[in-house]
């Protein structure tokens, strides 16, 4: 039977609802009732598409695929041992497409576009066509986008809201996400990023568009609205010059985050960017470049050729840009405004080790440290640029002075909580960390981070609620 009630490892991911089923597939089959495209189409809300370990070589088609606010509809490889590959044998499409649909989980998946091989810029999951919301892009490994750079491991193509992409891994995409349209339409909007690993993307590791001026769509409830990006690693330790000539089309950030419309929706939204781990470029461009409305707090910054967090009018403005509790080691420039924000800079509790910390016009800048990378020994355990043995925790009492003026910034998620998820008390330590060590601390390496459950706040979405989202 191809019909039945799930096994616990299947029974998780799907929303609890008196009449979901739960249908398991055959990766060998290419026709028939236990096909997984067959069974795709009877999916109702609160069903599960339970892909067991095998290859699936006609990908997966979610265009018009919808559940419900309580019955969201799961497809879902194994939480362990060997995958469920999605792959695709045809030029015609991107691997996992989504288009008018909403509700949906996609779980547990390896995603193999085979760009490559087919010679043909595949993205690894896309959407576009019609809006797309309440998506849950979970634990999956996203490869095979390394065509070339305008390959992208997951994008959005069409207004898209209360997005999670959460603890996935991409590998050497052309563009690791790329979120929104090149003129400003197709808005990404109240989404959560978190506990991703970006592995040396050939262009930018993340980019979320600028945003135009839009109508607020059904059922995006009354803004303004956050995008939440934490606890991810940003690695990019390739220079475009490793790459074959044909595949790069010029050096970009790490992670790029475009402004918002000067009036009207979103013209209020925020970016909040906290507890992530940006790890080197080689290519002179930022590793974190951004404008529009900004909170950077709790991050690491480490190694690069460019500075490490730049503040420029790129498509839109820099309206508001609050930075504080970071840690930068060893890039030749810590914190750069090229442009002045329109409307507030605080820069405050900061710990810089660059040959130029502050540069450019900043309205507010105190409490921060300063110096050179060669100074950072006396701060903090390990300043080094090699991973798996730096350790930016600081040494006792060392980054301590008068309790920072958090008020500020108390209505952003976590403003209280360390790189560790740890609180931060009297708020006397500078940098990303609060004190000298922590069980929950993760080690800076190319892995995800993962912190020990009960620090920090991860989880969770703004509007989700009790969606699995949420769980």
């Amino acid at each position: 039977m191809t019909r039945r009630r799930a096994p616990l490892a299947f029974a998780l991911f799907s929303v609890a609802s008196a009449h979901a089923d739960t249908y398991v597939a055959n990766p060998d089959a290419t026709s028939g009732p236990d096909y997984y495209l067959t069974l795709l189409g009877k999916l109702k809300p609160g069903d599960t598409l339970a892909l067991p370990p095998g290859t699936y070589r006609e990908r997966l088609d979610l265009s018009g695929v919808n559940g419900t606010a309580g019955a969201w509809i799961t497809i879902a490889g194994p939480p362990s041992g060997s995958p469920a590959v999605v792959t695709t044998q045809s030029v015609c499409c991107n691997d996992v497409q989504l288009g008018d649909t909403s509700y949906v989980i996609v779980k547990n998946l390896t995603i193999d576009a085979n760009s490559v091989a087919m010679d043909t810029s595949i993205d690894g999951i896309n959407a576009k066509g019609g809006p797309t919301h309440d998506i849950l892009i979970e634990s999956n490994v996203i490869g095979g986008v390394s065509l070339h750079q305008a390959t992208v491991g997951i994008a959005t193509h069409s207004p898209s809201w209360n997005w999670t992409i959460r603890g996935n891994t991409i590998v050497e995409a052309g563009t690791g996400m790329y979120l929104g349209n090149s003129d400003g339409s197709a808005p990404f909007i109240n989404g959560i990023i978190e506990g991703n690993l970006f592995v040396d993307s050939l262009g930018y590791d993340t980019e979320i568009k600028y945003q135009n001026s839009y109508a607020r769509p059904n059922g995006l409830s009354d803004g303004p609205h956050t995008t939440i990006i934490r606890h991810n690693v940003f690695l990019k330790r390739r220079a475009q010059s490793s790459w074959p000539r044909d595949k790069v089309s010029g050096a970009r950030p790490n992670l790029l985050v475009g402004g918002f419309p000067a009036t009207g929706e979103g013209s209020q939204d925020m970016y909040e960017i906290y507890g992530n781990f940006f790890y080197e470029n080689r290519d002179g461009e930022a590793l974190l470049q951004a404008s529009g409305r900004v909170a950077v707090h709790d991050n690491v910054f480490a190694g690069g050729t460019g500075p490490a967090v730049l503040f420029r009018n790129h498509d839109l403005p820099v309206a508001v840009a609050h930075v504080y509790n970071n840690t930068i080691y060893g890039a030749p420039v810590g914190i750069r405004f090229s442009s002045a924000a329109r409307q507030e800079s605080i820069v405050e509790g900061n710990l810089i080790f660059a040959s130029r910390p502050l540069s450019g016009p900043i309205e507010a800048a105190g409490h921060n440290i300063v110096g050179t990378a060669a100074a950072a020994r006396r701060y903090v355990r390990n300043p080094s640029l090699a991973l798996g043995a730096m350790d930016f925790h600081p040494l006792q009492g060392a980054t301590d002075g008068p309790p920072l003026s958090l008020s500020p910034f108390s209505a952003q998620r976590d403003y209280d909580r360390d790189f560790d998820g740890e609180l931060k008390g009297e708020a006397r330590s500078r940098g990303a960390y609060a004190g000298e060590s922590s069980d929950a601390g993760w080690q800076l390496d190319a892995t995800r981070k993962v912190l020990a459950r009960g620090a920090g706040a991860t989880g969770g979405h703004a509007q989700a609620g009790s969606s699995p989202a949420s769980q």
